[in-house]
């Protein structure tokens, strides 16, 4: 069984929720990387989702824009990047699924099967494609469906109910529900919207429904908790990265990282 599929299956029979940080591969360097998916992991992160940097992203806000553009800037090749998720992988006790998220445009260059062949024999299980429409996915999915790598696709509030079934047919893994319109990025509230948008979804699929986009403190997951299965949080993550690259700053932008992700994992999955 796919990881993602095990993962989800656990979880909704323990009636828990998934928290998923984000985390740009590369950013600061790539042995930061490693330290942090190591650490979110022992926080209590459920999966994580590893950002693959492009030059230009569609739906990432600016801070996510600026990690990227670091991780660039310092000469990131993909293959380098899978070398260490491997690594990371291979540590003993590692538990915690992985997907990709990047633009197609990496997948389409290397070519669908040669991606998922080099995604998942560096642990990944799957990978999150902002900027793929559903009309073109099918390609993609048949080659995914023969790996069992799960392709995820994104639901927005101004997805059509028509586009909306088309789009959750072709996922994988889980259905990521895009809160908001517009780009990645912290939010004072999440919108009164997505009530709705979650129950015409559950009508649609019984994959699990991921929030993000906008999510980013504890509050937010409290709010979101009994809707979803799980929820998704980026900008506030990277920023920790950003952190880490300054002088000095390395060690306590990875304990600050920790700390947030329990937080957050504490207010999906509060203690009975």
């Amino acid at each position: 069984m796919n990881p993602i599929d095990a993962l989800f299956r656990d979880l909704r029979a323990a009636g828990r929720k998934a928290f998923m940080p984000f985390l740009t591969g590369g950013d600061p360097d790539l042995a930061f990387t490693k330290d942090a998916l190591t650490a979110v992991a022992a926080a209590g992160a459920h999966l994580v989702e590893v950002g693959l940097p492009f030059s230009d992203p569609i739906a990432d806000g600016p801070v996510i824009q600026a990690s990227y553009t670091r991780a660039l800037n310092a000469k990131l090749k993909l293959g380098d990047l899978f070398a260490t998720l491997k690594q990371t992988a291979a540590q003993p006790g590692w538990k915690t699924p992985m997907v990709a998220m990047g633009s197609y445009t990496l997948i389409y260059k290397r070519g669908a099967a040669a991606f998922i062949q080099q995604a998942k024999a560096a642990g990944l299980s799957g990978a999150v494609l902002p900027d793929l429409p559903v009309e073109e996915a099918e390609e993609f999915a048949k080659v995914a469906a023969d790996h069992d790598f799960k392709p995820i696709l994104l639901v927005t509030p101004t997805t059509s109910p028509a586009r909306a079934e088309k789009i959750v047919k072709a996922c994988g893994g889980f259905v990521y529900v895009v809160s908001i319109v517009g780009i990645t990025g912290e939010r004072d509230r999440m919108p009164v919207a997505i009530t709705d948008m979650i129950a015409r979804l559950r009508n649609l699929t019984d994959l699990p429904l991921c929030v993000g986009f906008g999510v980013s403190k504890p509050e937010h997951v409290t709010e979101l908790r009994t809707l979803v299965d799980g929820v998704i949080v980026g900008t506030a993550m990277v920023r920790k990265l950003e952190q880490a690259g300054q002088p000095g700053q390395r060690e306590k932008a990875l304990t600050e990282l920790k700390a947030s992700v329990q937080a957050l994992v504490v207010a999906l999955n509060p203690t009975p």
